[in-house]
């Protein structure tokens, strides 16, 4: 017996509990006629996106094997270094190999690590490298979610989990580290066992999912699609030519341009990370390496970017109405330069501060590191 995407109908109305629900219900009694037949069955192989615990979804099938986690499967849903550098190797020429691996590379399931199939596939049709899989679905669901949870970004790709929680996704309550490692938009960075128990740490499986996913949440976020597109160009046009002035006035143009309405009625603008989060969101979206809490040894750099042979150093702080200058000063007092010095490049130090009353950015504080 063969089963593919075994939780659709559940899916398809995961904004809808109630329906959602009554779905799940239904197919409690579909599957449990596989236990019933179980003397007659051979084989029987079921996969899906969720992972519905068995009590929720087969309490009338609970003699299944898990093998999600088991790292001799690792690499039974993708292609693996390997298939590419050898089934795949006629058709690699003229694209760049580093690049390929950055793009779609990178899901983990305690084993070798593997690429999308559906991405290399179009890749070594079209040549070009997008985000295939991503525009293949765009998950609203996921993109609510996260807004109405006032979720924070800079850290959305270093999440922790223990064994427990990535084995939820009831249609009640739905944790977000769960639904995201499920749905293929985070993937295992580490596993640790400690105490008896199997903890994890989650992280983007690569370029296409963590630049991708922040695009769409800008897209909810900043409520206008066109002005999005275009200040991710600018953003890194201004960035490669270090104009650091003009990327000030960039960024207090478009908080200036969210309607009034749009801050008042949305849940994550009503959180001080807002503003802080759509600054990082937009930089990652734009394309570029961005690190965050970057640990040095007298603290954390609230983001540390690097583009064009130039290192930039920002601290955010959000304040009530007036300008302080803590920001830029707190990135001088803790010599967050001191980790990049050797280098040899130049260091721009840069303060931003928010205030709550105006809704913008009331310092934009610039130095270079001596």
């Amino acid at each position: 017996i063969l089963v593919d995407e075994y939780d659709k109908p559940v899916l398809d109305h995961i904004n809808n509990p109630p329906i959602a629900t009554a779905m799940r219900d239904c197919l409690k009694g579909f599957y449990s006629v596989i236990k019933g037949a179980d003397a007659k069955i051979r084989f029987a192989f079921i996969t899906g996106v969720s992972k519905f615990s068995k009590v929720s979804l087969f309490s009338g099938l609970n003699n299944l094997r898990d093998i999600t986690l088991t790292p001799e499967f690792s690499a039974l849903c993708g292609y693996t270094d390997h298939d590419l550098d050898t089934v795949f190797a006629p058709e690699l020429a003229g694209l760049d190999r580093v690049e390929t691996k950055n793009w779609y590379n990178g899901y983990n399931w305690l084993g070798e690590s593997v690429y999308n199939p559906y991405d290399i596939l179009l890749l070594l049709r079209e040549r070009k490298f997008r985000p295939w899989w991503f525009e293949s679905g765009t998950p609203s669901f996921l993109i609510k979610l996260l807004t109405e949870r006032q979720t924070w970004l800079p850290t959305l790709g270093n999440l922790q989990a223990d064994a427990e929680l990535l084995s939820t996704f009831d249609v009640e309550t739905i944790p977000t580290a769960a639904l995201m490692f499920q749905a293929g938009y985070l993937t295992i960075a580490k596993e640790e066992l400690m105490g008896g128990n199997y903890y994890y740490t989650l992280r983007f499986p690569n370029r296409e999912v963590e630049q991708s996913l922040y695009g769409s949440l800008l897209r909810v976020w900043a409520d206008d699609d066109v002005t999005q597109v275009k200040n991710k160009h600018a953003l890194y046009s201004l960035l490669t030519a270090n104009d650091l002035a003009a990327l000030k006035n960039l960024f207090q143009a478009f908080f200036s341009s969210i309607p009034h309405q749009w801050l008042d009625n949305n849940p994550i603008a009503k959180y001080e990370g807002y503003y802080a989060s759509v600054f990082y969101a937009y930089f990652v979206a734009a394309g570029l390496t961005v690190q965050v809490e970057d640990a040095t040894n007298l603290g954390r750099i609230d983001m540390s970017v690097r583009l064009a042979n130039q290192i930039y150093l920002f601290e955010f702080k959000v304040v009530e109405s007036q300008a302080n200058g803590k920001a830029l000063q707190q990135i001088q007092d803790k010599r967050y330069a001191d980790k990049y010095r050797a280098l040899g490049l130049p260091i721009h130090l840069i303060g931003v501060e928010f205030a709550k009353d105006v809704r913008n950015i009331v310092a934009f504080d610039i130095a270079l590191a001596n």
